[in-house]
């Protein structure tokens, strides 16, 4: 029986003002998932990071299904080279398609939507309303003061030491995506 390719849903930046280092790591996310004969579930944006990992992505060959709310399409640039672009009408409609149509989810180095995107995924995975793997790549300790901070909920009594065991921290897109397979 042949197995489904996976659907890795990214988040990441849309900013164009991000150090090149960081869209040069979305490429390389990209160019991985697509060796790895998976698909990319992500924003939908062809800008920044995000449209970084989309090029990439589709450059190895992967099948990209973006989603955007429609307030956004003008903003962070729909991506009209999308296999497949979701127009939705709200960010949580955006997060619903996204969180459906995905196998894992893989946050790198981004903002506060990307914060907010990943801290949903990780809460409801630790609550067990999925189990798919969460994984946090931070090669360069961006999200430093997060981790930090979730450690003091941990150390106060807010969060369980399986709360935080629930997000897989790495360095490396291989190591990230090695983490995404499960």
């Amino acid at each position: 029986m042949e197995r489904r390719a996976l659907n890795l849903c990214v988040y990441c930046g849309s900013h164009d003002s991000v150090p090149r280092g960081y869209l040069d790591l979305a490429d390389e996310v990209g160019a991985g998932l697509a060796a790895r004969g998976w698909n990319l579930v992500w924003g939908g944006s062809s800008a920044a990071m995000m449209g970084a990992v989309a090029r990439a992505a589709r450059r190895g060959g992967a099948r990209t299904l973006g989603v955007i709310p429609s307030g956004l399409v003008a903003l962070e640039r729909a991506d009209p080279q999308a296999d497949e672009l979701v127009v939705v009408d709200t960010m949580r409609e955006r997060k619903a398609v996204m969180d459906d149509r995905s196998d894992a989810f893989l946050a790198l180095p981004g903002g506060l939507g990307t914060c907010e995107e990943l801290f949903e995924v990780w809460t409801s995975r630790y609550l067990g309303m999925h189990d798919k793997p969460v994984v946090l790549l931070d090669p360069d300790d961006h999200y430093e003061g997060l981790i930090k901070w979730a450690r003091e909920l941990q150390s106060r009594g807010f969060a369980s030491q399986a709360a935080l065991d629930a997000l897989v921290v790495v360095r490396t897109a291989e190591e990230a995506l090695d983490a995404c397979a499960g």
